[in-house]
């Protein structure tokens, strides 16, 4: 179900003056939305928990949040975040990547299909490209692993099934 588990991680680029960007990247791995990217020149721990509990506030807390053991991820921020918030946060175990296969995936996409094929000249430039880039993802890319939906048209049908169930 949606909200189960979201994958977190971190895609690094550079803009055209070579300085160095960081994205944040938050998938709900049963929906395969990308619910949120995050682009800016650095990201602490407290920035990751002010996202994401800015994030929660829209789509309601997950069970649980999966990630590698990055310094941001295991910040006292997060730590003392997952304790009082009661999600659950689960760290891949280190130099296996695929444990958190969800997130692994959709960043190659992201790298392949937006990263290598823009040249971003400022950092309100990337933010904007890459932005317009998850919403395609999420509302107009079909993903087999949704039976050929988008993660929001297969969310829709979520949604239009459970209606269909309380009316019945």
């Amino acid at each position: 179900m949606p909200n189960e588990r979201w994958s977190l991680d971190f895609v690094s680029d550079a803009l055209a003056d070579g300085r160095r960007i960081r994205i944040l990247t938050i998938v709900d791995d049963f929906t395969r939305e990308c619910l949120k990217m995050v682009v800016d020149i650095s990201l602490s721990g407290t920035r990751v928990i002010r996202e994401l509990s800015s994030l929660i506030s829209i789509k309601g807390a997950p069970r649980a949040i999966v990630s590698d053991n990055g310094t941001e991820f295991t910040s006292n921020a997060v730590l003392k975040w997952s304790h009082e918030t009661g999600v659950l946060w689960k760290y891949i175990q280190p130099g296996k990547p695929m444990q958190n296969g969800y997130i692994e995936s959709f960043n190659g996409k992201l790298r392949d299909e937006c990263l290598n094929e823009s040249w971003f000249f400022s950092l309100k430039e990337a933010q904007g490209i890459i932005e317009r880039w998850r919403l395609d993802y999420n509302q107009a890319r079909p993903h087999t692993s949704l039976k050929g939906l988008s993660p929001l048209q297969f969310l829709n049908c979520l949604k239009e099934n459970k209606e269909a169930k309380l009316v019945a």
